[in-house]
């Protein structure tokens, strides 16, 4: 009997091909575990879909001679198998081979390096230094603010967001050098439920941080079972790394840093109710709340979010343009979930966010909700507002915040 195909990860990236002269669907591995990128022709999409762990290579031949007309198919079979295969892009042993080989390099490099450096910014510290200049140019640096205790930025590429970025990072005044910056992170690629911690500093073009090993060391011994540690999303993950450059440019290469990505809440879209009736969630909740209480000014929060996705490269059935139709009425439930922020409270900004299972896809759900429970006297103040298309048809919503106790 034939044996079922391997199925095909989940977790990869689809889009159209951007190339005019070879159309079909654009496949790569977000993940990095793989580099490759390849695209499959529109004749061959369809036997995609029998990569489920069910259908067998006996189930391909058939459909390819269904879809080409052609008898001899086998040789065209195989090698569609082979190509995702060694693509990395299959639930077999390459992958696994590959996916072990990149954790483990990361859990054994000394620093967390650059993700993004030379495509979302200069690679060298002179461009980086220039670029965020310009960024910052006109946003001046604030007097302290009794009680400034936090920001909230985007994480969308600078050249998009810089706005919302200058807002954010000009309400921080110079003396927190001294700091420790908790900066919670959107986990796009983390376990639900779950927040990952490295003890590793992060390496960019300014150079290396430094990292608060004996906080990160506390709340994996105090966290429970929701921390991950030493977790390879950060390795990949962009909502943290955007920070530090900002936080670097204002205050040095050398600071000091404790990143936690903040996974997904998903069970309260599930079951109903508050992310924290998950226990192990309540538990990472109430230590981070215990050690805000305990560190007080020697902490300052950094939040890395987004806000609403909407249109077709996210999933919707109709095409988005920043401040036009539908993205009016975004707009405005986006100030009323931002308003539940400002006031500190975390119950009636979620009860928002789970309406209609979140149909506005803010991807910085969780890190908000994770502040505002391990800092519930803090309050909020709007600096700036937007909207962006990502592409012709797509919008992403951010924005600039600042928090005072």
């Amino acid at each position: 009997m034939s044996q079922p195909l391997p199925r095909l990860r989940l977790n990869l990236e689809f889009s159209r091909s951007p190339a005019p002269d070879r159309p079909g669907l654009l496949i790569r591995d977000p993940f990095h575990y793989s580099e490759a990128v390849i695209i499959v022709p529109p004749a061959l999409t369809e036997c995609l879909t029998l990569f489920d762990g069910q259908a067998t290579e006996l189930d391909l031949r058939e459909m390819l001679v269904r879809l080409t007309g052609d008898l001899r198919v086998g040789e065209i079979g195989r090698h569609l198998i082979d190509t995702l295969s060694k693509s990395g892009f299959l639930e077999d042993d390459v992958f696994y081979r590959l996916r072990d080989q990149r954790q483990m390099e990361f859990a054994a490099a000394p620093a967390r390096d650059a993700l993004l450096a030379g495509s979302a910014y200069p690679a060298d510290a002179q461009g980086l230094r220039e670029l965020l200049g310009q960024y910052m140019n006109h946003a001046g640096r604030r007097a302290p603010l009794s009680g400034l205790c936090g920001i909230a930025s985007p994480h969308v590429s600078p050249h998009g967001g810089w706005q919302s970025y200058q807002a954010a990072y000009g309400a921080m005044p110079p003396d927190l050098k001294d700091r420790t910056f908790v900066i919670l992170g959107t986990s796009h690629y983390g376990e639900p439920e779950r927040f990952g911690l490295t003890r590793k500093p992060f390496l960019t073009p300014f150079g290396q941080t430094s990292t608060d090993r004996p906080l990160v060391d506390w709340l994996a011994a105090n966290g429970g079972p929701a921390v991950k540690m030493e977790d390879y999303c950060h390795a990949i993950e962009h909502s943290i790394e955007f920070q530090v450059l900002f936080l670097q440019h204002l205050y040095g290469p050398s600071i000091r840093i404790l990143p936690v990505l903040c996974g997904a809440y998903l069970k309260p879209h599930e079951r109903g109710g508050m992310p924290d009736q998950d226990e192990d969630v309540r538990r990472f909740l109430d230590a981070l709340r215990e050690m805000a209480c305990r560190e007080q000014e020697r902490l300052f929060w950094v939040l890395g979010i987004d806000m609403a996705h909407m249109g077709r490269r996210y999933g919707d059935p109709f095409p988005a343009r920043a401040e036009q139709g539908v993205m009016l009425e975004v707009a405005a439930r986006d100030q009323a979930r931002i308003g539940r922020i400002v006031e500190g409270d975390a119950e009636g900004f979620w009860s928002l966010v789970r309406e209609n299972r979140d149909d506005l896809k803010w991807c910085g759900a969780s890190p908000l909700y994770t502040f505002l429970k391990a800092v519930p006297e803090a309050r909020g103040e709007l600096l700036r507002y937007e909207q962006w298309n990502i592409d012709e048809e797509s919008v992403v919503t951010f924005g600039g915040l600042r928090f005072r106790k």
